[in-house]
């Protein structure tokens, strides 16, 4: 075995919420985790500028905040916490073999998968700009809807999820534009029928966003293309929602965990486990329904824990 091969006994793969909390239960069983933070340090949570629904922040707190308090939680308790991605693993044999940066090999007892999942955007530079100054740019209705009570929003998306969202825009912003980019949703049915039948939901349909108006600061408003006359025009808006999907970072474990279709871990249900003995997964790799905090740090106590577990059975 080379000199230059590194054996962990708990290699955490991602940052975030998931990724930090399986780093804090696993550092205080003393199994000396290893976290590699991933190409987004912190996850999806650093590009949210409020959090007011994690427990125990009476008057919230930033994204960026929390994962830095996180971070800190867990190097308190031992955690090795390291710069750098996975970009390659072999899980095929007794030993979970995992590449750091293409370079680096670690030989691990156990390792928790805590990728997460990247939402996806239009890729407008306006659309990018308010993203990256937190005013007024967003692809989760549940995190920040609350801050655009009793105003205008408008929503992109077609399917079962932007339709879920649109609905729990509806009943706290004064209306809910919302834009489908084809002649059809991609939603049941019932999904459909909801958001048609919600008085303050507009829809409209084979639209494209051309622009995200603002001062530069936030959003006032989009500019939409309706692609069946041409016309251009503004819609008044504080708010801009994108629903069109996430990707779960996932694709280096293809080789070797089960993925559903569209690329989420599939898990034992109750647990973390995955297919491959020793290997658990935390948080939204694994989790396309709620995709929140609060949900990935519970399941990377589950992670850590399963992985106490797994390693108590093996001595």
């Amino acid at each position: 075995m080379s000199d230059t091969i590194e054996k962990i006994k708990c290699l955490i793969i991602g940052s975030g919420p998931a990724g930090y909390t399986a780093a804090i239960y696993a550092a205080r069983a003393n199994m000396s985790p290893v976290l590699y933070q991933g190409i987004q340090p912190g996850g999806q949570l650093t590009t949210t500028n409020e959090v007011e629904n994690f427990p125990g922040y009476v008057d919230g707190v930033t994204g960026p905040e929390m994962m830095v308090q996180l971070q800190a939680q867990a190097q308190r308790f031992g955690t090795d916490v390291r710069d750098g991605w996975a970009t390659k693993v072999d899980f095929s044999g007794d030993i979970h073999k995992v590449w750091i940066n293409g370079t680096k090999e670690l030989h691990c007892e156990t390792v928790i998968i805590s990728t997460g999942a990247s939402a996806k955007y239009l890729g407008l530079p306006s659309e990018q700009h308010y993203l990256k100054m937190g005013g007024g740019v967003s692809a989760c209705a549940v995190c920040d809807g609350f801050f655009y009570r009793n105003q205008e929003v408008v929503i992109v998306g077609a399917g079962d999820s932007a339709c879920e969202e649109a609905h729990y825009l509806s009943k706290l912003c004064k209306k809910v534009t919302m834009l489908v980019r084809s002649e059809k949703f991609r939603a049941s049915k019932i999904m459909e029928e909801r958001v048609r039948k919600t008085e303050n939901i507009t829809i409209l349909m084979n639209h494209d966003t051309v622009e995200v108006l603002g001062d530069e600061q936030v959003v006032e408003g989009v500019k939409a293309l309706n692609k069946t006359t041409g016309a251009i025009f503004d819609i008044p808006a504080t708010g801009f929602f994108v629903a069109i999907g996430h990707k779960p970072n996932t694709d280096i474990f293809n080789e070797f965990i089960t993925l559903d279709e569209t690329g989420y871990i599939i898990n034992t249900p109750g647990t973390s486990k995955t297919n491959v003995d020793g290997v658990f997964v935390a948080g939204d790799a694994a989790d396309h329904v709620y995709r929140q905090a609060i949900t990935a740090a519970g399941t990377g106590c589950m992670a850590a824990l399963d992985a106490e577990r797994y390693l108590a059975s093996k001595e």
